[in-house]
């Protein structure tokens, strides 16, 4: 594919990439989308044409229209002429988004979401380099078939993988535990690696009410009574270490599996793998006993992005435990 044959579109939806500081501090611009659009020196890439979803600092966004995004996103991927996607956002809820996209975007091709740290007028702005790497990695024939990316300092991570980890820093997204997927250096786009655990789930919606819950020492499982009894759908847990937690949530839990309601634990940790290890009150062995999901490796808001696609998808609380425990990790006898 020779480089004027390249077609890349832009879904710009606001953050701090299309702010501006005005007296009253950082707010989003009427001008920040159209800014990004009128970046001189893109067509060295590609053809970029831009749409505008949204205007939204990235706390505004909800799961809902991130699943609207994803449906644009997957309407535009489908044309014959375009080459890849991507979008800006604010880094907030960066992951969630790209995490929604990731596991609803159906297509071989690349989409790229990017964001900035600094706002367009401060000091040492990241936007615009951000948006001219993501465009070159949505333009690149090596992106394909890598699901949805995250691409902000010159790295490109998983969407499945990647965190924001620092409140300010512009090197702020990582993958904990796994490293970018590749790099844009000055002579192209380079990946070393692939991530493995991806799948996409086909959905026309998404299950609204499940909610995330935070343990801590101490824990009574009060929240967890409240949130059963105002109807939730379904529960992440995000518990201590391998995944356990106060022995009197162990009531609490139990109520809510004899209510069929999907509950996955993940841990705080942001590292390594949840796994019934222990078997005390509280513990994951006795959780998992007691009807709990593992949620493996998942971050809380990720897990949490999953179940509300698997519960609109129609999807059962044994094919939830599944995907959650069985399908996504698959090892190879031979290790062992």
């Amino acid at each position: 594919m020779n480089q004027k044959s390249r077609k890349v579109v832009i879904v710009t939806t606001g953050g701090t990439i299309a702010m501006r500081k005005d007296r009253e501090g950082v707010v989003p611009s009427d001008e920040g989308n159209e800014q990004i659009a009128d970046l001189s020196g893109l067509e060295r890439f590609a053809d970029v044409g831009t749409v505008e979803f949204c205007n939204l600092p990235s706390p505004h966004m909800s799961p809902d229209k991130m699943f609207d995004l994803s449906k644009l996103v997957q309407k535009l991927i489908k044309k014959e002429e375009i080459n890849g996607v991507v979008v800006t956002h604010g880094t907030d809820t960066l992951e969630e988004s790209a995490y929604m996209l990731d596991i609803t975007v159906k297509s071989k091709k690349p989409v790229v979401i990017t964001a900035a740290m600094r706002n367009i007028n401060e000091l040492g702005t990241d936007g615009p380099r951000n948006i001219f790497s993501s465009v070159e990695v949505a333009a690149s024939k090596y992106s394909w078939d890598n699901g949805t990316v995250v691409c902000l300092n010159d790295e490109i991570h998983a969407a499945r993988e990647v965190t924001k980890t620092y409140t300010s820093n512009v090197a702020t997204f990582e993958s904990p535990g796994f490293g970018p997927l590749g790099i844009v250096d000055e002579d192209g786009v380079f990946f070393f690696r692939k991530s493995l655990r991806r799948k996409t789930f086909d959905t026309d919606r998404i299950e609204s009410k499940v909610v995330l819950i935070k343990t801590y020492p101490g824990d009574d499982g009060e929240l967890i009574d409240h949130v059963i009894d105002r109807g939730a759908k379904g529960i992440v847990l995000e518990g201590f270490g391998r995944g356990n937690v106060p022995p009197a949530l162990e009531m609490p839990i139990k109520k809510g599996a004899e209510k069929n309601i999907p509950i996955v634990l993940v841990s705080r940790c942001y590292k390594g793998r949840v796994l019934d290890i222990y078997a005390y009150p509280g513990g994951g062995a006795s959780l998992k006993k007691l009807g709990v999901i593992l949620g493996h490796e998942q971050s809380g808001q990720k897990a949490r992005i999953k179940l509300m696609v698997m519960l609109g998808a129609g999807k059962g609380l044994e094919e939830i435990r599944r995907e959650f425990e069985i399908s996504t990790y698959e090892p190879d006898s031979r290790a062992f």
